[in-house]
């Protein structure tokens, strides 16, 4: 008698047993019908970079990093046909506060009304939609971007209120968000909470979509005045032509930084920039060239810095659950900082279970 199998066996019943009588208390005590699920993804990435001889020594070397991310999904209907949802990330990689939670509450005709925590903002869903095969070129930099800046006030504690998609004439349609969040922080407060004279902002975005596969976009984002900082704005226009395999997408934005006192006759910090990319999808083989650019503009007593330009090639490679990504990113006057080279190139293995 092998009994590891007889082990085996009895545990499998015991599970069984054990998930019945759960589901049993379950439906007993939910008001409404729910649906949970998990899911999961885990990623090793290999880097390897190497500045020119204006760089710092820092910027220079090679290093292997370890991610995985779980994400728990709830979701239910209620008696007068309303929807709620519930979606949960749990980054495990190395600081469980990364960890972001939306609570949506889908109001049919009416649209829908979604708390936020950490992330969810709608207007930060589009600081950067232009069509990449493995990631934001930002993200395999070492420079700090205000590209992927726009909406990340409104993600410490925010509510949003999300239209229906409407249907218009010429096989175009509509669709639009407003956020709200009354701390402005980005360390948002714990629940019932509050964070002393943190400033409150908003914003909004749009959308249409025409049906040949051309999409435009944009927002704006504001953020009110306390007595230790002026406000800050920002904006963001983007269009994407899809066909095929084939997209291509164009972006520009601007942000107007708070960093000093009121009263004062210096200013924040005054970026624009823009990018463009092109990916090409065809079975599992993916794609992509993309070129991106801000600029630090002269205001107050703020110096302008040099134009950065980040260009990037990324290719990937599908296999059901697994994915193969390299990636080579290339940067010119980083930090705004004149003849300062960077390159760094990846290679990344990822799972989604």
């Amino acid at each position: 008698m092998n009994i590891f199998n007889e082990e085996r066996i009895t545990m499998n019943n015991f599970k069984k047993i054990g998930l019945s009588a759960l589901a049993g208390s379950l439906a007993m005590t939910s008001a409404y019908a729910a649906e949970a699920n998990v899911k999961g993804e885990a990623q090793a990435v290999f880097s390897s970079a190497q500045g020119n001889e204006n760089a710092t020594e820092a910027s220079n070397g090679k290093g292997i990093a370890v991610d995985s991310d779980l994400h728990f999904t709830y979701s239910g209907e209620l008696d007068m046909g309303w929807t709620v949802s519930v979606a949960h990330v749990l980054d495990t990689s190395a600081d469980v506060t990364n960890s972001s939670t939306q609570m949506a509450v889908g109001m049919g005709s009416m649209g829908t009304v979604q708390f936020n925590h950490k992330g969810g903002a709608s207007t930060n869903a589009i600081d950067d939609v232009l069509p990449f095969a493995y990631e934001e070129p930002w993200d395999g930099t070492t420079t700090t971007s205000e590209f992927n800046i726009f909406g990340s006030q409104l993600n410490a504690g925010s509510v949003s209120y999300k239209t229906p998609t409407f249907e218009l004439p010429f096989g175009v349609t509509a669709s639009g968000a407003v956020d709200y969040d009354p701390n402005a922080s980005l360390a948002g407060a714990a629940a019932g909470g509050v964070v002393a004279d943190a400033p409150s902002a908003e914003g909004a975005v749009i959308k249409l979509a025409h049906e040949s596969g051309l999409t435009l976009g944009g927002g704006f984002t504001s953020v009110a005045n306390t007595d230790a900082i002026k406000g800050e704005s920002g904006a963001t226009g983007y269009a994407k032509y899809s066909s095929g395999g084939l997209t291509i997408g164009y972006q520009e934005f601007y942000h107007n930084a708070a960093i000093t006192e009121k009263g004062t006759t210096t200013r924040g910090i005054d970026t624009d920039g823009s990018g463009y990319a092109l990916a090409y999808t065809a079975g599992d083989v993916s794609l992509s060239y993309s070129v991106q650019n801000e600029q630090t503009n002269a205001i107050g007593a703020t110096a302008a810095l040099e134009e950065e330009e980040v260009s990037a090639f990324q290719a990937a490679y599908t296999m059901g659950g697994m994915t193969l990504a390299a990636s080579l990113y290339e940067t010119d006057n980083v930090e705004g900082v004149a003849g300062v080279k960077y390159e760094e190139t990846e290679l990344s293995v990822s799972f989604a279970f």
